[in-house]
Parts: C-alpha cells; sequence; structure tokens
C-alpha cells in the first residue's frame, strides 16, 4: 500500500533525525540536565520515546500493547552508543512491520493519570500516535537544545509537519 510506506518512511525519518541528534552531540550535552522547568537530559527524552516504539514492537504478537510497561533502561539514557543501538533495533522492528496489515486491532494499555485504561487500536493509529508522540518530544528537545546552544543539523527536527513555519508577533 502506497501510504503504508509512507507512514513507515516518515516514522523512520524522524527517528533518524534523532540518531543524527545522537552522533551529532557529546556525552556532556547528551546527559546534560541542566535545562529548566524539567531537567531532563537529551538521553532521557531519547529512551523514552524509543521505550515506546519498543513496546508496540514488544506486545504486537500477542495483540496487547502495555504503554507503561517501558524498559527505562538507564544505559540508554546515559550512553549514546547504547542509545543508538536501542535506536537501530527499533528502526529494525519496525521495518519488519512495513508489510503487516495496519487495520489489525490491538489492545492498548496507558495509564492517563487515574490509572490504567485499556482500549482498541488499529495498528495504524498506534504507530501514528507513536509518531506523533516522538515529535512532540523532539520539539522539547529542540528547546533544549537551544538552551544549551546546539544548532541543531536538521531545521526539520521537531517539527510536526502540519504546523506552520511562521512566526507569530504581538
Amino acid at each position: 500500500m502506497p501510504g503504508q510506506a509512507c507512514m513507515f518512511d516518515a516514522i523512520e525519518k524522524n527517528l533518524n533525525l534523532g540518531a543524527d541528534l545522537i552522533g551529532f552531540i557529546s556525552d556532556d550535552q547528551f546527559n546534560d540536565k541542566t535545562v529548566p522547568p524539567y531537567h531532563s537530559s537529551i538521553g532521557c527524552h531519547m529512551r523514552h520515546i524509543l521505550d515506546i516504539f519498543d513496546c508496540i514492537l514488544t506486545g504486537l504478537d500477542a495483540g496487547k500493547v502495555d504503554l507503561t510497561a517501558r524498559t527505562r533502561n538507564v544505559k540508554v539514557e546515559t550512553d549514546r552508543d547504547v542509545c543508538h543501538e536501542y535506536l537501530e533495533q527499533v528502526l529494525g522492528g519496525l521495518n519488519d512491520l512495513r508489510s503487516a496489515d495496519l487495520e489489525r486491532l490491538i489492545d492498548v494499555t496507558d495509564d492517563l493519570g487515574l490509572g490504567a485504561v485499556t482500549c482498541k487500536y488499529t495498528l495504524g493509529a498506534l504507530l501514528v500516535q507513536a509518531h506523533s508522540h516522538a515529535i512532540h518530544h523532539f520539539a522539547a528537545l529542540g528547546y533544549i537544545n537551544s538552551c544549551l546552544g546546539i544548532n541543531m543539523p536538521a531545521a526539520e527536527f521537531g517539527y510536526n509537519p502540519t504546523t506552520p513555519r511562521e512566526v507569530c508577533v504581538g
């Protein structure tokens, strides 16, 4: 399906922007937690993004994806090489899904703040949500990068394609 290929291409392109960032910055920048208000590092955001995709890949065979069951491997958020390996693992798993039935129904569990909730998603909807979630975190990383004086290697990093690029003044 052409639309299906386009979706996977967009996810891969976006995650590869994350790989570019990991390769572009220093270990100190990857681990820096000095930027308020959340004091979370680039590595922490990258680990979180990849954990969401990993939850999908891990639960897919059983048809039950639990987004609260993230691995939260601290090495991923503190070691750029480990993070890059995790990213490559996720990209490989997503590549294996390119011919999957995106209309397949999956039970997805998440905690919305008042306890776990389970809903039916299509695989396609879940992948779109994970992709949008990654863009959201990349936008936060754009802020962190700006505060740390890091000039991004790609101008489109952290921008949702539907967001206008014009600056609003006044």
